[in-house]
């Protein structure tokens, strides 16, 4: 591994590991033990390529590649930039750890199509490692629309007609809005700048101006379909259907990050918050965002599905990233790029915890979860974890994140920010909350109970412990993950003030 870090150009070896582990899970499809092996290797082996990029960032050094030239200027090109610096650090060390959660969860599931599954999530996870070291729009694009087609057929991995038209609702809002509007949006900037490359302060000062900045944001904001922004949100409820692991990577590494990082990547390196505070062209947005914000956290609420009231807290959390791109003040800023990393952690934790009692308890609704942390302690501890910073409740993440956007929109003089803010950590709290009291508080339920609306209710209680290990060992890692970024920010708080021109 030595060896490759000093002769390879880092950035070609980032992009290449998981391509190359992709190819080695095909050949060792007939050894499943092998097969694992090589994820695991392959996960383990990226993080310490990325590691080793970061130690070059530090140093100031900034490696390049360009993979293709194009027409003219346009090329296909990696660089490193903060923002992306933070987004591969999250994206390479969560692959471990769900590498190791999703082992322990096809094993215990009897899932069919393993090899599949494995191949498809390394090249997702290739794809993302790509779009994070974008060096302009048109890159940033072309591996945006190959997560996209990567991660179909895991949304589709069971292969029943419920998945197949979870997957076509997925395509189809994700490829409709990209070529729709985000391509769109990506050739007007073309056209009136002569370039598509990232630029700290932007590239459209003094190319664009009046109502066509409004619009040209509205195209990449709605254009960035992963980001979830209501009414372009379906894709994400509809994907439930996949594995616990699939949702795993839609809600925290890759496929929903993909869609944030976009959208603060757009604000700082193509607008520039300047240009669009000058102009006022965000307004609309935050908004937007705000009302997302608290449509989806009501409909969460009514899901007693315990993956569709995740996703919907998803639909949610992701509209506090735009809302704090949108705010434009520094703080924010700041807040929207840890909000990136806080909520990987915390979702992830989620989702693995609800995999696991599925997988244990063969549990899938929260109104069944009564008494569950009493033979469950490690899932329903992590999931405490991973809600009370969904929530923004010290010491985990997500109250360090929020805490920034909230100062940033207080700065601002933003107060119906603040009101959004406060009414979604109370309602964050009301569809949270419950399920912790139903497992830490309530008496169980008898062995039979047939007398619950939903179809798995003749499901016994009294017959299991907690999952599998590796998937125990997953969940309390990423729930001590949560709790470390919130007592050890400075890595990326360091990386979200460089994002602004701050020190490193």
């Amino acid at each position: 591994m030595s060896d490759l870090l000093t002769t390879l150009n880092p950035l070609a070896l980032v992009l290449c590991l998981p391509l190359v582990g992709a190819l080695l899970i095909v050949l060792c499809h007939r050894r499943p033990n092998l097969r694992e092996a090589v994820t695991l290797a392959t996960a383990a082996a990226l993080l310490l390529a990325v590691l080793h990029v970061l130690g070059l960032y530090v140093q100031g050094a900034h490696p390049t590649l360009t993979l293709a030239p194009m027409l003219g200027s346009l090329s296909l090109s990696l660089n490193l930039e903060p923002l992306g610096m933070l987004f591969m650090l999250v994206a390479s060390a969560l692959w471990v750890v769900n590498s190791i959660y999703s082992i322990g969860y096809m094993r215990a599931n009897h899932e069919q199509n393993q090899t599949r599954f494995y191949l498809c999530f390394a090249l997702a996870i290739a794809f993302t490692m790509g779009l994070a070291m974008s060096a302009n729009l048109l890159t940033l694009f072309v591996f945006y629309e190959l997560l996209t087609l990567s991660t179909y057929p895991l949304v589709t991995h069971s292969g029943t007609p419920e998945a197949r038209k979870g997957g076509r609702i997925y395509l189809g809002i994700l490829l409709t809005s990209s070529i729709g509007m985000l391509m769109l949006a990506i050739v007007w900037t073309w056209a009136s700048t002569g370039t598509l490359d990232f630029r700290p302060g932007g590239i459209l000062a003094g190319h664009i101006g009046g109502v066509q900045t409004g619009l040209l944001l509205m195209l990449f904001m709605f254009g960035t379909g992963k980001a979830a922004l209501m009414p372009l949100h379906r894709w994400l409820p509809a994907a439930m259907v996949a594995p616990t692991p699939v949702s795993a990577l839609l809600h925290a590494v890759a496929v929903v990050k993909a869609g944030v990082f976009t959208v603060v990547k757009v604000v700082v390196y193509v607008f520039g918050p300047t240009l669009l505070q000058s102009q006022g062209a965000a307004t609309w947005l935050v908004w937007v965002a705000g009302a997302s914000i608290l449509l989806a956290s009501t409909i969460a609420l009514k899901q007693d599905h315990l993956k569709r009231r995740l996703a919907y807290s998803t639909i949610s959390q992701l509209s506090y990233v735009t809302l704090a791109a949108a705010i434009l003040a520094p703080l924010s800023l700041v807040g929207a790029a840890l909000h990136i990393a806080a909520h990987a952690f915390g979702k992830i934790t989620l989702f693995f915890a609800a995999g696991a009692i599925h997988t244990a308890a063969h549990k899938d609704y929260v109104s069944q979860l009564n008494g569950i942390g009493r033979r469950m302690p490690w899932t329903m501890g992590a999931f405490a974890i991973g809600a009370l910073s969904m929530i923004g409740l010290p010491p985990t993440a997500g109250f360090l994140s929020k805490w920034f956007i909230l100062q940033g929109a207080w700065q601002s003089g933003l107060w119906g920010v603040v009101v959004v803010l406060a009414l979604s950590t109370l309602l964050n709290a009301g569809y949270f909350l419950p399920i912790l009291y139903r497992a830490f508080f309530k008496a169980e339920d008898a062995p039979a109970a047939h007398g619950h609306h939903h179809p798995a209710a003749h499901v016994p209680v009294h017959d299991h412990g907690e999952a599998p290990f590796p998937m125990v060992l997953a969940l309390c890692l990423t729930a001590a993950g949560t709790l470390a970024l919130f007592l050890f920010p400075d890595g990326p708080l360091s990386l979200a003030q460089a994002m602004l021109g701050g020190p490193r």
